[in-house]
């Protein structure tokens, strides 16, 4: 298949997908490896084929403030525009050996109605560059009703970012060491994350629902005053923007140990007082209900799929910023809320 997002250069073919720019002569492929030069027309390797799927609760993702309690099917194609040393999809993004499995956009969301989901989730490796799948899929599951969502490390080009805000109902942007341009260079292998910031910029003022992810390494990516410069930024963009700040595991080429707990309870403390008002720690068994200011709990979470699902504090009158509320199941909808 054609890709979307390149012009011809003599017979060099320049994808405009990402950031990178890759200019790719005859024969060979972007960095993503999954966009090949045939002749000067940039060819498409991964379109319908899907690496993995499974069916996760959206917390998973994550996102707290979208479609809560709603499961997402959830899919990905090989192939990644990063190679972070720490990748937990390292087999999927970077080491991958065939392209998975043929799968139509019909295929994709009949297994997500069959499933029970109310949406679709483009996510375990990076779907910049399965874009014209994804957007096939998209736009064949928003006609069925399902939502669509992308998790993201945020490094596409401004006109990919614009097309996707086209068919996604919302985002989350996965964030590195607080956008430490240092550790994206040599851990990431890019030039920053500016242009990451752009993207959340663009999908929350096109009306893309957007949350972000910020993973913490211990030594590489912990410093607590580039942090809070992060969370400012962020909140500068909106106070309401759902952070949570992941706690490293080793993986792939990283052996470097866990994150320490109260490492990831300090960051969301510092996060709380640069304006961020939901901040939620990321793989911990605890902290992830979602409080009003007057104390109650409007959506608890067990382990990470929510339980109960409060859209207005009976006590203050309180409606937190939840949106997707159409594809949040049912039975979990409470006219109360929670002691």
């Amino acid at each position: 298949m054609e890709a979307l997002f390149y012009e011809r250069t003599g017979k060099d073919a320049v994808c405009r997908l990402c950031r990178r720019f890759c200019r790719i002569p005859p024969g060979g492929t972007g960095f993503c490896r999954v966009r090949k030069n045939e002749s000067g027309r940039l060819e498409v390797l991964n379109y319908g084929r899907v690496a993995a799927a499974s069916v996760d609760p959206v917390e998973k993702k994550p996102f707290f403030h979208f479609a809560p309690g709603s499961l997402a099917f959830s899919i990905c194609s090989v192939g990644c525009n990063f190679s972070c040393g720490y990748c937990c999809n390292w087999n999927l993004s970077r080491e991958w050996t065939d392209f998975g499995e043929e799968m139509s956009p019909e295929d994709v969301v009949n297994a997500a109605l069959s499933s029970g989901s109310q949406g679709i989730s483009y996510t375990y490796t990076e779907p910049t560059v399965f874009f014209e799948f994804a957007s096939d899929c998209a736009k064949l599951a928003r006609k069925s009703g399902l939502y669509n969502t992308f998790v993201t490390n945020g490094y596409a080009s401004e006109e990919a970012v614009s097309a996707a805000s086209g068919f996604l109902d919302a985002a989350v942007i996965d964030f590195k060491a607080a956008a430490d341009p240092e550790f994206y260079r040599k851990h990431a292998g890019v030039r920053g994350a500016g242009e990451i910031f752009r993207t959340l910029e663009i999908f929350f003022e096109k009306g893309v629902f957007v949350e972000v992810t910020n993973l913490v390494i211990p030594r590489l990516g912990d410093d607590r005053r580039r942090f809070e410069v992060f969370c400012k930024r962020i909140s500068d963009i909106s106070p309401e923007i759902p952070l949570h700040v992941l706690r490293y595991f080793p993986s792939y080429r990283f052996s470097l140990p866990p994150t320490p707990e109260k490492t990831i309870l300090e960051f969301v403390e510092i996060a709380r007082k640069a304006g961020l008002k939901y901040v939620y720690p990321g793989n911990l068994p605890s902290g992830l209900d979602t409080v009003c200011g007057c104390g109650r709990v409007l959506i608890k979470r067990v382990g990470l799929p929510a339980v109960s699902v409060e859209l207005k504090c009976p006590e203050c009158g309180f409606e937190p910023p939840v949106k997707g509320r159409k594809w949040i199941p049912k039975n979990l909808l409470k006219t109360g809320g929670i002691k």
